[in-house]
């Protein structure tokens, strides 16, 4: 992964109704709300995290 490399995710279905440990990775994202967007740095750890809540979430590199 290049250094300086971001991602632009978005949370686009809602985190109700998910199991706990996927409503922990929305929120350790930093995603609160639906539709807020939030920019992360792009490491193996967040992408594990994108990756395990894939469904939920709209993802653009930046």
């Amino acid at each position: 992964m290049a250094e300086g490399k971001k991602l632009r995710v978005t949370l686009v279905r809602s985190r109700y109704g998910r199991i706990p440990k996927h409503r922990a990775c929305i929120a350790g994202l930093g995603l609160r709300r639906m539709h807020q967007t939030v920019e992360l740095e792009d490491t193996p750890a967040i992408r594990g995290m994108i990756r395990k809540v894939a469904y939920l979430l709209k993802v653009e590199e930046v």
